[in-house]
């Protein structure tokens, strides 16, 4: 080999050696770079975010990462996009729709973990005992949080009084739906355990007449001696005399007045006053709760015919007319101490 090659090779080792070397330096440098990057980016997603107090979140149907994202940051909950959209596609996670509420200075890391897991805001919704359908259907349209109209037309008595839970934007024909099929679902039950021999002639019936004793005393205990005042009317074909049922009535379903009932109000004839007609009303005039019902299908028992209020909330009972009406004279002289300021 002439000495001019071997010289030309050994310039040419010693370039690729130098070559190499660069390279490797090279090498080192962005693999630092990339390391302090990572951890960089692995700092943000992990820190706490900037938000001070807890914010709530609605994430649409069908939104992307890029729109989570941004109403994220929007919302003061993330203070950058792209680490926390990198920290949902290293992890792989689904970020579900909804409403989410993301604590106080919560990390990305942890907004993806709310997000993916689906820890969606509950609300609660509560249907009373003794609302009416009109009354509960108007508390339902009200909900802010719910989505859609209302086109569903239960039968009176027929939603189940209760604290409801349920998402955002959940549609308000769907609660009504479940709010009937529970009630139904409640009754099925309760209707096979009744006491055997009570004069109901259906499930309605039973709703029915909860109805009439869920308007007539909110104390719990009373409910199975107040039905059993009902049954022993309808067994001696008494008129049941209830005044909810002459209320509904006149306040065409929604169960209250803004003034007492007058004696012409309780001789007005309409398919739900009891005192001028026999036997139970044409429909229920509320939603009974549980107790009520099962106060029905497991009354008391007892001879009594008649029941008052006795002033502190609850009602005194009788047996005769005439201890009822030397009941209703103590009633009365309660009602006028009150109006009189005593």
């Amino acid at each position: 080999m002439p000495p001019w090659a071997e010289e030309g090779l050994f310039l040419w080792g010693g370039a690729m050696r130098r070559f190499v070397k660069a390279l490797t330096m090279l090498g080192a440098i962005v693999a630092v770079g990339l390391a302090g990057l990572a951890w960089v980016g692995h700092h943000q997603f992990t820190a706490p975010g900037p938000s001070f107090r807890p914010v709530a979140v609605v994430i649409p149907k069908g939104a992307g990462t890029e729109v989570v994202a941004r109403l994220l940051e929007d919302n003061g909950v993330i203070s950058g996009r792209t680490v926390f959209m990198v920290g949902v596609k290293l992890r792989r996670a689904t970020v579900k729709a909804g409403e989410f509420l993301f604590p106080a200075g919560v990390s990305q890391e942890e907004a993806v973990h709310i997000l993916s897991e689906g820890h969606a805001v509950i609300h609660k919704l509560t249907i009373a005992e003794g609302l009416t359908v009109r009354q509960a259907l108007e508390t339902v349209a009200e909900a802010d949080f719910l989505a859609g109209t209302i086109t569903r037309k239960p039968p009176e008595g027929w939603l189940l009084p209760e604290t409801w839970h349920m998402s955002r934007d959940e549609q308000r024909d769907e609660v009504v739906a479940r709010m009937e099929k529970a009630m139904r679902q409640t009754v099925d039950v309760l209707w096979v355990a009744r006491t055997p021999g009570l004069p109901l002639k259906s499930k309605e019936e039973a709703v029915i007449l909860a109805s009439l004793v869920e308007r007539e005393t909110a104390v719990e205990a009373e409910r199975p001696r107040v039905a059993a005042v009902f049954y022993n009317r309808l067994r001696l074909g008494m008129r049941l005399q209830s005044d909810p049922t002459v209320i509904y009535g006149l306040s065409d379903g929604m169960g209250e007045l803004d003034r007492p009932l007058t004696r012409d109000d309780l001789m007005t004839r309409h398919p739900w006053n009891t005192y001028v007609i026999d036997g139970l009303p044409q429909t229920a005039i509320a939603n009974p709760g549980r107790s009520s019902l099962e106060a029905v299908l497991h009354p008391a028992k007892s001879d009594e015919l008649y029941f008052v209020a006795n002033g502190a909330g609850g009602h005194v009972f009788a047996r005769t007319l005439d201890e009822h009406n030397a009941n209703v004279v103590k009633w009365r002289k309660i009602e006028r101490e009150r109006k009189a300021g005593r």
